[in-house]
């Protein structure tokens, strides 16, 4: 399989840095990976060479104030323009591949991204799949900003799976946002959870939802009455004493699996045609 590969796109804010990882064979799909907040595209490799193994053509955007992008650090002040520079992305990827099947992957604060994306966008995604997803009764952001002062409290590590391995790399990463959130962020991530709760419904789309039952960061129950909100066909897999990142977790194989199985029921299986038909 080749090495992932970069491209620079002009973004709503400036360099738009875009990741691709591409398929081992003709590809059959492509797949939009969204990463989550702190951190960037590359830490979800392993989920992008699932994916490119199983016939996706992968483009991973660094979000605007995030990785290799333009932006001052985690800062968000419209989710409205993160998810117009993945449309950006998009364009891209099917200029690449035209007629092929879109398959939107969002983790955390990418599961909000990608839910709204799927909302402005309605009937480009053929599926949705979600990782510890920012949707719902998300009490973090509220309760920040009812403080004078944004406290200096970084991501645990530990938080993000039980593999000690993950944390530590996640610590040591230099493109890792290590300080506090901040309170413009936190101001947009309310606006967008409450534009994805009383956004349009998405028309059945097929819907994967994974979520760790030990997730602190983005708790369960909070998200749960997001993903049912979003009038999608759900099938739910919540993942026992898995933290946030699930496919960063031991039961990751597992994940990977039910993943593939899932998207060959919603693209017809392996024998789907290159052009998408």
């Amino acid at each position: 399989m080749a090495d992932a590969r970069e491209h620079v796109l002009d973004g709503t804010r400036g360099r738009l840095s875009v990741r691709e990882w591409p398929a081992a064979a003709p590809p059959r799909y492509v797949a939009l990976l969204m990463h989550g907040y702190g951190e960037h595209a590359a830490r979800h490799a392993g989920l992008a060479r699932v994916l490119a193994a199983h016939g996706a053509a992968v483009h991973a955007p660094d979000h605007l104030g995030h990785g290799r992008s333009a932006g001052e650090r985690v800062l968000i002040e419209d989710f409205e323009e993160v998810v117009a520079d993945v449309h950006a992305v998009a364009l891209l990827a099917r200029a690449a591949h035209p007629g092929l099947p879109l398959v939107l992957v969002g983790h955390s604060m990418g599961g909000l991204i990608a839910s709204r994306y799927a909302q402005l966008h309605p009937g480009e995604a053929a599926a949705l799949v979600l990782s510890g997803p920012v949707l719902g009764d998300w009490a973090l952001p509220r309760r920040l900003l009812a403080l004078e002062e944004i406290p200096d409290t970084p991501v645990s590590p530990a938080a993000l799976s039980r593999d000690p391995g993950v944390g530590a790399a996640y610590a040591a990463d230099p493109l890792v946002w290590h300080g506090p959130m901040k309170r413009p962020t936190l101001e947009a991530f309310v606006r967008t959870l409450d534009a994805v709760a009383n956004g349009p419904g998405l028309g059945g789309l097929p819907l994967l939802w994974f979520h760790g039952e030990d997730d602190r960061l983005v708790p369960l129950s909070g998200s749960r009455r997001g993903v049912e909100a979003l009038g999608a066909a759900v099938t739910e897999r919540i993942v026992p004493g898995a933290r946030h990142e699930v496919f960063q977790e031991w039961e990751k194989a597992a994940a990977f699996a039910e993943l593939t199985r899932f998207l060959d029921a919603v693209l017809g299986g392996a024998d789907r045609g290159g052009d998408g038909r």
